[in-house]
């Protein structure tokens, strides 16, 4: 990490903030590849996930430099669609399930990555809320069923500690960036694939139920307001927490790591169904946006 800020300062990879930004000061951004680093080794490491961590480099490497100079969604959409390809024929969905249930696996798929980008907008909230869900993952993976090889879960957990060292600060040293949102994003999504489709258990995906909540929601509602949903903006439920009413990031961040773990704590000790498990997870969630996210913004205004 410390290396990459050597390299970030010399060739001015930095973040600069502007109207809809949640920062204030220059800082360097692409911090987050070190969670490509650690896909990288782990991959190395132990071989049967080369493919997958080919596919995380290819949406890692592309996400870089869409960090350094804006490509057009076209090009990052052909190198997200090969990335998720090679996830797919690793796990292996191809062999497993219908041809327009595919078409539509790669929708959600490339979907869930960029919301999950979306949603990297404050301190913290990336590193915390990825080593969460890989810390169920992890705990699902040794004390219940296993689904991967321990190490593709531990080096990205390592990952999200040494990046929160340096971005779960009033002032960060550095932001994810794409590279970093959007391959931690991928490598999750693997793993709950893999989980799910050993377990044959759709439960599991609500280890994205706060993220998923937020970004569904402000798509629905940007799209109300008959705004682009690709271009930037201010509208998410914590973006309004920590820009609007003024909530210190690292407090949000906690706020969204912590009901995530309480979520992910009840999907793996309750032993109830994605039947009843959904409704009681995602309806309070739902109410909760719906009610509160036009009161604080009518507070705002």
């Amino acid at each position: 990490m410390l290396i990459y800020f050597r390299i970030a300062d010399k060739f001015n990879i930095i973040d600069k903030p502007n109207e809809r930004s949640s920062h204030t000061k220059t800082t360097i951004r692409g911090g987050g590849i070190i969670f490509l680093i650690a896909i990288i080794i782990s991959g190395i490491l132990d071989q049967q996930y080369l493919i997958p961590m080919i596919g995380a480099s290819i949406i890692g490497i592309i996400s870089f430099v869409d960090d350094r100079i804006t490509l057009s969604s076209r090009i990052r959409v052909l190198f997200h669609l090969a990335a998720v390809t090679l996830m797919f024929y690793f796990l292996p969905v191809f062999g497993i399930l219908s041809w327009w249930t595919i078409v539509v696996l790669y929708i959600l798929v490339i979907g869930i990555i960029n919301a999950y980008n979306f949603m990297d907008g404050i301190n913290g909230i990336t590193g915390l809320y990825s080593l969460v869900i890989l810390g169920g993952l992890q705990h699902v993976n040794l004390y219940q069923i296993s689904f991967a090889a321990p190490d593709v879960i531990w080096f990205p957990m390592i990952s999200c500690v040494v990046f929160l060292y340096f971005n779960f600060r009033k002032k960060a040293k550095c932001f994810a960036g794409d590279v970093g949102s959007v391959t931690m994003a991928f490598w999750i999504i693997m793993l709950l694939l893999q989980l799910i489709i050993k377990t044959n258990n759709y439960t599991y995906i609500l280890f994205l139920a706060v993220y998923g909540v937020d970004a569904v929601l402000t798509i629905m509602h940007r799209l109300i307001l008959k705004q682009n949903i690709f271009e930037a903006h201010r509208l998410h439920f914590y973006q309004i927490l920590a820009n609007e009413q003024k909530i210190p990031h690292l407090i949000v961040s906690s706020i969204y790591g912590t009901l995530q773990l309480l979520i992910i704590a009840l999907i793996v000790f309750g032993g109830m169904s994605f039947y009843v498990l959904g409704p009681m997870i995602l309806i309070p969630l739902i109410l909760v946006y719906l009610i509160l996210k036009p009161k604080l913004m009518l507070k705002a205004a």
